[in-house]
């Protein structure tokens, strides 16, 4: 088993450049399904970064460029020198050529779809790839000669080099994505890279990483004590779970309830957190104080604003209450990393990271005078990988496969101003939407499911008697990460059953409306 660094800093095994495309996360979370650490890191990265970095190999994502555009990433040619096993993926193969003397052209057809995959040397990154197996293409440019010392391993019907090497140099490029689920065989290849080439081991597992989180914590805290806004999301969750693991009474959480929570989960969180596990939280009732902020207020994105800041404020008063405390535990991702606004270099460990926290994550940008050093111990995992943390940690169920809520909460599912009324009717009708997946056998897969509320009233007939009440939409959606996402189809008989349910139980609502746009173009949230 390898152990973290003193300082907690595991150095990655596979480093990712990243030249803008759409799938480099997807890359860093393919290597990560092998076992194998891998991080992202800008592809100006310098060399002697790397070095200090000391990977087993690379991996040069693709990119919207071609090689010969004004401005096309590069990257330091000191890299095909390291001695390092590298494989560029599509632009990433074509910089390879193009920096190493080849030929790159606009190709005669583009290729962008699956094509079959005709193998003419097996040997190392191909090995165990079936013969005509699909690959996923998605290309303007082809390599029309090769640099020295590279042969040819696969083409396609319209790309005569699909996939390439040079065996003594251990340099290795394929024209088509992998990391896709569309080339069938693209994990094999991903596998042949880092285990086979590179000499990975699957060292990068559930039970090491806590093994290597809680050293990182226990050197980084010493006996001073953490505050964690605890909000009863998957991420906020498990980073308590793992503090407590580790830190016990040295935690302090805190729970504030804004007043847009869905129904009974303030009740269920603080019985289940406080109760059952024994977790130090105090609870904040600020409802009244959010929704008088929120009067009057139609805009969505002042909405989010005024939220933001009022949590700030409120946060900060209590912090100063209970405390004084050294440090602020959040339930920072790497997507989270990754998507942030400011992006730097670490030259620690070549990642790339954020220059600020993300203005609606967890406690949301918090002031400068508060004087916190970060704990951040999830800020190398992605979403699944969090998921385990918390399984192998013991938190229930329930809380590991909550579906994604906002920050705002319900206070943006309400179109136009929000009131009492309206998030009692909210609430009512988003908890039948869910209960009644959950009964389907649904909940689990789908990525979020619920209710919205429309600022419009519209006429029907109940009991025989004319009514003037708000319409309800449903919104489910399937996704991987968020990113994208396509509506659930649901049964016609589920979909029957929700909305009888929310005009016969829900007393303000007269018409139930099911949403079936995916995004793009839409946005899951309607707010």
């Amino acid at each position: 088993m390898s152990s973290a660094p003193i300082d907690g800093q595991r150095h990655p095994a596979i480093v990712i450049l990243d030249f803008g495309s759409q799938y480099s996360e997807l890359i860093a979370r393919r290597v990560r399904e092998k076992n194998v650490y891998s991080l992202i890191v800008k592809h100006t990265i310098d060399i002697n970064e790397l070095r200090l970095i000391k990977p087993k190999g690379i991996i040069l994502s693709g990119g919207p460029n071609s090689v010969y555009d004004e401005g096309a990433p590069l990257c330091d040619p000191g890299i095909w020198d390291l001695g390092v096993p590298i494989i560029g993926i599509c632009y990433g193969m074509q910089l390879m050529v193009h920096q190493l003397g080849g030929l790159v052209k606009i190709a005669k057809q583009a290729e962008y779809g699956k094509a079959p995959l005709k193998i003419s040397n097996s040997t190392h990154l191909l090995a165990k790839v079936y013969q005509d197996s699909t690959v996923w293409m998605s290309h303007g440019d082809s390599c029309e000669s090769l640099p020295e010392g590279f042969i040819r391993l696969a083409c396609t019907n319209n790309t005569p080099d699909a996939a390439i090497a040079n065996l003594e140099r251990q340099l290795y490029g394929v024209q088509f994505h992998p990391e896709v689920v569309h080339s069938t065989y693209g994990m094999v290849i991903i596998a042949n890279f880092i285990y086979n080439i590179c000499g990975c081991e699957p060292n990068w597992t559930t039970e090491i990483f806590i093994e290597e989180a809680m050293n990182q914590i226990r050197y980084q805290v010493g006996d001073k004590r953490v505050l964690l806004a605890l909000s009863g999301g998957v991420d906020s969750s498990t980073l308590a779970f793992l503090l407590h693991r580790t830190i016990g009474n040295q935690l302090t959480c805190m729970f504030i309830d804004q007043g847009f929570m869905r129904k009974g989960e303030p009740e269920f969180l603080m019985d289940l957190f406080e109760r059952k596990f024994h977790l130090q939280v105090h609870y904040i009732n600020a409802r009244e104080r959010f929704i008088s902020k929120l009067s009057g207020i139609f805009d969505p994105e002042e909405k989010r604003k005024i939220i933001g800041t009022e949590f700030i404020r409120v946060f900060e008063e209590e912090s100063k209450r209970l405390g004084p405390f050294d440090y602020l535990a959040q339930g920072t991702l790497y997507p989270d990393v990754i998507e942030s606004a400011g992006i730097n270099l670490d030259s620690k460990s070549g990642e790339r990271v954020a220059v600020k926290i993300k203005s609606h994550h967890n406690v949301g940008g918090l002031p400068k005078d508060l004087q916190f050093k970060l704990v951040e111990p999830l800020r190398r995992l992605f979403k699944d990988e969090v998921r385990q943390v918390g399984r192998r940690l013991g938190l229930p169920e329930e809380i590991v496969c909550r579906h994604p809520f906002p920050g705002p909460g319900l206070a943006i599912r309400i179109l136009g101003d929000v009131t009492h009324e309206k998030l009692n009717i909210l609430r009512d009708a988003d908890f039948i939407v869910r209960e009644e997946i959950k009964k389907g056998g649904l909940y689990s897969n789908i990525w979020q499911a619920f209710a919205v509320l429309l600022p419009v009233r519209s006429v029907g007939v109940m009991g025989d008697k004319r009514t003037y009440a708000f319409p309800i939409v449903i919104r489910c959606v399937s996704s991987e990460d968020g990113m994208t996402a396509d509506w659930s189809r649901l049964p016609y008989d589920l979909l029957e059953c929700i909305s009888n349910r929310i005009v016969n139980e829900v007393k303000g609502v007269n018409r139930v409306v099911f949403d079936v746009t995916s995004k793009p173009p839409g946005t899951i949230e309607w707010e």
